[in-house]
């Protein structure tokens, strides 16, 4: 996953962006270390990254603003925002700044590249899967440009969240489906309210599931969720 991909990392704590970019640097990853967001941006405009670490609070131009002016030129660039806050607005107001995901200091190493890794194989998993709509689900067969799904001759149609959210899932089988992810993706916001709602539409999807066994729609706490088929 590391080979050729390229970091911007905009960090203003001197030892921590040092620390962040020597980790990255020995986990394959070319990554550029930006002091503040005014840098940060100018280095974006004149290079060509994958994937963007900005800290949310940064002299000059925070991170939320470098974001913003950033999916001016790239829409499609994953964002992850490292933030000190811990506060529901900051974090909304980043997703609607355009990030992908975000991760609250302190952080774990392994924390992070987990975060890179997952949010990384979304976006080329995405290009990769924009136009599968069929999928084999044990003894099911999906169509989610039909929102249908089948077994035993038998087919019903889904919502279309029960049908995006399942269409997620498929596509992220084995892997653990995050929830801010999945939020932004269908609500478009991972407030309180979206959250519980997905967790009813989690329960839905079980229920028409449940004919075969070797299906699992698996919460991974903290997380999100995990889809497997028990082979």
């Amino acid at each position: 996953m590391s080979k050729n991909i390229k970091i911007l990392l905009a960090e203003d704590d001197t030892n921590l962006g040092n620390l962040l970019c020597d980790y990255l640097k020995a986990k394959g990853y070319h990554t550029v270390l930006a002091a503040n967001g005014e840098e940060a941006f100018n280095l974006f405009a004149k290079g060509t990254y994958n994937l963007c670490l900005l800290d949310v609070m940064m002299p000059i131009k925070d991170g939320i603003t470098v974001a913003k002016e950033i999916r001016k030129i790239n829409a499609k660039i994953p964002i992850i925002f490292l933030t000190a806050k811990s506060m529901k607005e900051d974090t909304l107001e980043g997703f609607q700044a355009g990030a992908d995901d975000y991760i609250t200091k302190p952080f774990s190493m392994e924390e992070l590249l987990a975060r890179i890794t997952a949010v990384l194989r979304r976006s080329v998993g995405d290009n990769e899967a924009q136009e599968k709509t069929s999928f084999a689900i044990g003894k099911y067969d999906f169509d989610s440009q039909k929102r249908s799904l089948s077994v035993g001759g038998e087919t019903q149609k889904l919502t279309s969240k029960e049908n995006d959210l399942l269409r997620l899932l498929c596509l992220n089988e084995g892997k653990v489906l995050e929830r801010t992810y999945a939020l932004k993706a269908i609500w478009e916001d991972d407030n309180y309210f979206n959250a519980r709602s997905m967790d009813v539409y989690i329960a839905k999807l079980r229920k028409h599931l449940k004919e075969d066994k070797s299906i699992e729609i698996m919460n991974v706490h903290g997380r999100g969720f995990r889809f497997m088929i028990h082979k």
